[in-house]
């Protein structure tokens, strides 16, 4: 999906990326961290109106402040949604470094981490294409902050969580891009 121009629709970002969130993450257990705060609404969804990494950052500091101040019975994780800031991917991508930056100087290093998601993700030594790359794309560029202490508890009740990822490379390999696209659009079976 693609956005040109500030004058997108906040709620209607939010209801793609709830999409994606119930279709893709949770609907094909991409991620089994999702779920239980989704269902317990304990996810904030946040349109950030940045235009460049500079506001981003800001946004960035405020939504890990506000995160950090909260328990996680009240919210356990934030998408930061940013439709009109870092559109390509290698420009991102190194923006990661000081996201992480951020949390380091605020920190929140061993308490909190942020995730990424982008509609043209692409891991290292993939092409554009390849289905796997499709475990981390989102509608629009998204920043996941994370409670470590949340991913901790899940993580130990799996014997090997390198099982997530490869599961998650077999199961898109099976759908291929066609069950993608029906599962995006709520056709699956």
């Amino acid at each position: 999906m693609s956005i040109e121009g500030p004058d997108i629709d906040e709620a209607a970002v939010i209801a793609a990326t709830r999409r994606w969130l119930e279709r893709a993450v949770i609907g094909l257990n991409l991620c089994p961290f999702a779920r239980a705060p989704y269902l317990a609404q304990r996810v904030r969804f946040r349109v950030s109106h940045a235009t460049d990494d500079e506001e981003l950052l800001a946004d960035l500091e405020e939504e890990l402040r506000a995160l950090h101040a909260v328990s996680p019975e009240q919210c356990e994780t934030v998408l930061l949604i940013h439709p009109w800031a870092l559109a390509d991917f290698a420009e991102f991508n190194e923006f990661l470094n000081a996201a992480d930056g951020c949390v380091e100087q605020l920190g929140y290093e061993g308490e909190l981490q942020v995730a990424s998601f982008h509609p043209d993700y692409q891991f290292e030594g993939t092409h554009p294409g390849d289905i796997e790359n499709y475990t981390n794309r989102s509608p629009w560029p998204t920043l996941h902050l994370l409670r470590e202490e949340s991913i901790e508890r899940v993580v130990e009740a799996i014997d090997d969580p390198d099982e997530i990822y490869r599961r998650n490379i077999a199961l898109l390999q099976e759908l291929g891009h066609e069950g993608w696209r029906r599962q995006m659009e709520g056709e699956a079976d």
